[in-house]
Order: C-alpha cells, then sequence, then structure tokens
C-alpha cells in the first residue's frame, strides 16, 4: 500500500493537509467525548462514518491534530475494520493497521512541499515544526530530501 501517494490525492483532491477539514469534507463526524485512557477511535454506524477524540485533547492541538489524523487514516485505509472489535474479539494483529494510520498521519501533517517550504532538514525539526510525536515523525518517507 503507497501511503504516501494516498494522502497526496486526499491533499489534491480536497486542497488542504488538516485532518479536521478532510474529515468535514467528507461527511465524517468527529465528536469529543470523555474516553478515559483512550485518545480517540473511528468506527461506523449505520454506515455513518464518526472519529471519537477524548476530550482531554482539547489542551494539546498538535496531539489532538495528530490523533484526529490517524484517525482519519483508519477511515480511509481500513474503512469498513473496527479495531477496538479487532483486540477484543478476535486474534488478528492490529499492529500493522496501526502502523499504516501513523502513517497516514505523518505524510498528511507534513508533506513533502511544506518540510520543503519550511526547511527541514532533521526528523526532530519536522517533529517540531509540524506538532507530531518523536515517536512517529520517523515514519515519514525520507525521499522528501530528493525533490
Amino acid at each position: 500500500m503507497d501511503i504516501k501517494a494516498i494522502v497526496k490525492r486526499l491533499i489534491s483532491k480536497y486542497g488542504t493537509n488538516d485532518p479536521f477539514r478532510i474529515c468535514d469534507l467528507r461527511d465524517i463526524r468527529v465528536l469529543d467525548e470523555p474516553l478515559g485512557n483512550i485518545l480517540g477511535y473511528y468506527n461506523m454506524i449505520r454506515r455513518i462514518p464518526m472519529i471519537h477524540l477524548n476530550e482531554c485533547l482539547w489542551d494539546n492541538f498538535g496531539l489532538r491534530q495528530f490523533v484526529c489524523a490517524h484517525e482519519l487514516g483508519h477511515a480511509v485505509l481500513h474503512p469498513k475494520l473496527s479495531t477496538p472489535y479487532l483486540r477484543r474479539n478476535t486474534l488478528f494483529s492490529v499492529g500493522r493497521i496501526e502502523r499504516e494510520a501513523n502513517a497516514f498521519a505523518v505524510e498528511l501533517l507534513a508533506p513533502d512541499e511544506a518540510i520543503l517550504a519550511a526547511g527541514c532538514s532533521t526528523f526532530q525539526e519536522v517533529a517540531a515544526t509540524f506538532r507530531i510525536p518523536d515517536e512517529y515523525v520517523m515514519l515519514k518517507r525520507v525521499d522528501f530530501f530528493m525533490l
């Protein structure tokens, strides 16, 4: 799966890399709820896609944006899968699915053109500039240095 190409098409189609705006344009409901220690999750009920974000994320815009982008990744890459259901009821490994959603979020929030425009040359600069958690920024495909 070429996540970078999928994200590029999505940004081109909607004219933005803002996950909240893309959700709005795709009619994906974003709900803020008390979720305890869960940051967020994606599900679909009666063919209505929804992203649930922990209301405590309002205190950290960067993390809230990343979680929304991650869950949008599930909506785009895995629209019919319910990872909470898979975790509870199957032996299916959700590791690959979560890695793909994280990579989607990084590619969406830090597109190559924006990185070049910002003059970032290290992963740490990308993380700080685009508010991407340090542990995920390494998922960014490094071919942006070749443009």
